[in-house]
């Protein structure tokens, strides 16, 4: 039997398992209090939130098809409309070390380059050193403030990618 974990489109019967998800990952990494996307609204009804244009969400299913993480692309709030964001990228325990977080990365890029996104930007944690070792690698550069009015000022790391493949000039 495979181990691999599957990447598919959210679909509505996903919301539960997804919004189960970042509620269980996030204050993990001590993002539960205000300022952090758990709030969100989207995150009870992340299929509808998704299934716009220029949207795109992505769920992660272990071998028995349990939801084990997710992650998505949408535009940036309050940002210029070339810029989008990758969203709620999170990932059970037993889904990480598996490279299942570059898979669903890559995917996100490739969506975003497709609906014709100049840059992907995204917010995360000093905590969250595994994701930005990850982000690095795949060539965002760490910017010395956020983009956009997302709502989640209690994030304390912002990163950006030039999806043209131009370095960028922050």
């Amino acid at each position: 039997m495979s181990t691999e974990l599957k990447l598919r489109p959210i679909e509505p019967r996903d919301d539960a398992a997804v919004a189960a998800v970042i509620r269980t990952v996030m204050p993990e990494f001590g993002a539960s209090g205000p300022g952090f996307a758990i709030h969100d609204p989207e995150v009870s009804g992340m299929s509808a939130s998704y299934g716009r244009s220029g949207r795109a969400y992505w769920v992660v299913e272990d071998e028995a098809g349990r939801v084990v993480g997710g992650g998505g692309i949408a535009p940036l709030d309050g940002g210029d409309p070339t810029v989008c964001e990758l969203r709620k990228m999170y990932f059970l325990p037993e889904a990480r070390g598996r490279g299942v977080g570059e898979r669903l990365l890559r995917q996100c890029l490739a969506f975003a380059r497709e609906a014709g996104y100049r840059t992907c930007y995204l917010e995360t944690l000093a905590g969250m050193e595994q994701a930005q070792k990850l982000y690095r690698r795949l060539g965002f550069q760490p910017l010395p403030r956020p983009m956009g009015a997302t709502g989640h000022f209690g994030c304390d790391r912002w990163y950006a990618m030039d999806l043209r493949g131009v370095e960028p000039r922050w």
